[in-house]
């Protein structure tokens, strides 16, 4: 696990890029504090910064092959690369070290742009061919490792990090206001695009290829699925216990120690428990807070101590979750207003002082139906092929003049299309309309389902079913830009590598093939998933309700001195800039009064304001304003 960044531009001066690489990657030294490294020529410069978790002693980068002429930088870990070893020695390839960094090298001097197909594992990686002029990258399956990169004019920009182009002197900071509507509504944003003008996410399974200045992107893994009806209940259970124990063997691999996330659910106890099977001494850890309402702590050592394995355990604070956020804001580069990103981040920091490698739970939710979204979806589609269009039409007109009543709501959103009743478009503001009222432009921008039109209308390509069109749309937005993301970097802050089993091109083919009534119906999720855990898992934690990471947020805004630090900041320059600060005064009042919940809406203005200052107000270097991170190197 690491930190990569690099830039193409038609000519420079190999010194004076090597200086610009070494700041780019310097400002992610947190994501590698193993070792670092760097590549110059005339028109391209690649940096490193190393987390060693793989041949500690060879595997530095970027690493060159044998004749020079093609020179690697990689983020992320080859789980089958000793079988593609094998297969490229039998091919005339010689290896000069054990890493799987060599395997990437002579792949591509083998397969060309055909590797990432060969590869199974989570990685971002670039491929600088010097007698082409050509840039090779590419990432994951599912977006596991990140990958951004900026392309205006001749030059090109890379990285693990978007705040790494900020060391470049050609690249220009710029606000993608456009879109601040969205990730106060969203969360985040369920595309390509950033809040940065002109940086984009290389989407997962897709590669991307630079040369003579014109940039080409091509999906190389499509995920479609393929239901087989032929297979009973039990046999899925089977062949999901035997794959999901492959692929935690497969991730397990390493020259360090690894240890596991549990919070007590069925996802990381399956993890864990698959592990302790040939490390029952396995770490694990959890995290938690005072506030027992809140907390999954009791859930995750009562299991810990069933199973045997060693549980450390760490409590948040509301002034640890307060004080924290600021730099949090600073690893996430972009405003990301999910809570469950403080707890996660205290959760990697408290890991990190004892393993170099995690494994979690992350994924199974998404592919085998475990959100509740997709059992609501199950009535929407049994409701659309009981009742002709034009009645629903009709039932939803009529039910939006009656008062409120049980079933009121279904009504009138079975009447829409999947994407209009998209609940992870309203996450935050139902109604866009009550989003508008605080801010200070009108911006002109579609409403948020209608940002997720185009992956429904992809989805009914590849999924039979409106609860298989959820999950697929999830798996390409919700999970990359949101789940994923903040796994990498509360992970990476820590200098932990975080491995997430369940997303393993093998479990995917497993649950691509599952059918519906086997994944999710009106009442149960994960049927299939909770079928295999009851034969590992005790009853109670195979059946487990999912909580996510809930956090005490909602009582902390009404307290003392939160309220008044919210508040503080409701009132400022970046508020007024943007923001109606008398509206959000009254919304945080009202939230403190008890006349509401609006927690997710105000702490979706408050990040915002908190990631604005740090990289738009604040001009002072990195090392004078978050000593806390670059203390150490502000020398």
């Amino acid at each position: 696990m690491c930190g990569i960044a690099g830039f193409i531009e038609n000519q420079h001066d190999p010194a004076a890029a090597r200086d610009t690489v070494r700041a780019m990657t310097d400002l992610i030294a947190y994501r590698g504090p193993d070792g670092e490294g760097y590549y110059t020529d005339a028109q391209a410069a690649l940096g490193h910064r190393r987390l060693a978790i793989i041949d500690l002693a060879g595997g530095a980068q970027p690493m060159c092959s044998e004749d020079g002429s093609l020179i690697a930088v990689y983020n992320g870990e080859i789980y089958n690369y000793r079988d593609l070893r094998a297969e490229l020695t039998a091919a005339g390839h010689t290896f000069a070290t054990d890493s799987d960094t060599e395997v990437l090298l002579h792949g591509y001097e083998q397969w060309g742009p055909d590797l990432p197909g060969r590869l199974r594992g989570m990685f971002a990686f670039a491929i600088w061919d010097k007698n082409t002029r050509t840039l090779f990258a590419a990432r994951d399956i599912f977006g596991i490792k990140p990958f951004y990169y900026y392309h205006v004019g001749d030059l090109f920009l890379f990285a693990s990090e978007i705040k790494c182009f900020l060391a470049h002197p050609g690249f220009k900071k710029e606000l993608n206001e456009r879109r601040l509507p969205d990730v106060l509504s969203i969360e985040y944003l369920p595309d390509e695009e950033t809040m940065f003008q002109n940086v984009y996410k290389l989407p997962g399974a897709h590669s991307l290829t630079l040369r003579d200045g014109r940039l080409s992107l091509e999906c190389w893994f499509e995920i479609n699925y393929h239901i087989d009806e032929t297979k009973t209940l039990p046999e899925w259970e089977d062949l999901i216990t035997k794959t999901f124990a492959e692929s935690v063997a497969a991730h397990r691999i390493a020259d360090v120690e690894v240890g596991c996330f549990l919070s007590g659910g069925v996802d990381s106890s399956l993890v864990v428990n698959e592990v302790a099977k040939d490390t029952p001494r396995v770490k694990s850890f959890s995290v938690g807070y005072a506030e027992e309402q809140y907390s999954e702590l009791s859930r995750a050592q009562a299991f810990s101590r069933v199973i045997g394995v060693p549980n450390t355990a760490c409590t948040v604070s509301a002034a640890q979750f307060f004080a924290a956020n600021r730099r949090i804001q600073w690893y996430l580069d972009e405003p990301m207003p999910n809570p469950a990103a403080v707890p996660l981040y205290f959760l990697a920091r408290n890991a990190a002082k004892q393993v170099k490698v995690v494994l979690s739970g992350e994924g199974a939710d998404e592919l085998f139906g475990g959100y509740p979204l997709y059992c609501q979806a199950v009535h929407f589609e049994r409701w659309r092929k009981a009742v002709p269009a034009a009645l629903r039409r009709a039932l939803a007109g009529a039910a939006a003049r009656l008062p409120d009543f049980k079933g009121r709501n279904f009504l009138r959103r079975a009447a829409l299309e999947p994407w209009q009743r998209c609940l992870r478009a309203d996450y935050v503001f139902p109604d866009p309309a009550q989003r508008d009222r605080y801010l200070k432009k009108r911006y002109r921008v579609p409403a948020p389902p209608a940002r997720f039109r185009r992956w429904f209308a992809a989805a009914e390509k590849s999924a039979p079913d409106e609860p298989t069109q959820l999950q697929w749309v999830d798996l390409h937005t919700w999970m990359p830009y949101d789940i994923l993301l903040k796994a990498d970097r509360m992970s990476m802050a820590n200098s932990l590598e975080l491995r997430v089993p369940f997303l393993d091109r093998e479990m995917l083919a497993v649950a691509l093939a599952l059918p519906r009534r086997y994944r999710c119906s009106g009442r149960q999720n994960k049927i299939a998933l909770r079928a295999a855990a009851r034969h590992a898992l005790p009853a109670a934690v195979a059946g487990r309700k999912k909580l996510g990471f809930p956090v005490p947020l909602q009582d902390w805004l009404r307290q003392e001195p939160y309220y008044t630090m919210v508040r503080d900041k409701f009132t400022g320059p970046v508020a007024q800039r943007f923001f109606v600060p008398e509206q959000l005064c009254r919304l945080l009042a009202d939230h403190r009064a008890g006349k509401g919940r609006y927690m997710t809406q105000i702490w979706s203005f408050y990040s915002f304001i908190l990631w604005y200052e740090l990289y738009f107000v604040d001009e002072a270097p990195p090392a004078q304003r978050l000593p806390e991170i670059y203390g150490a190197k502000s020398s």
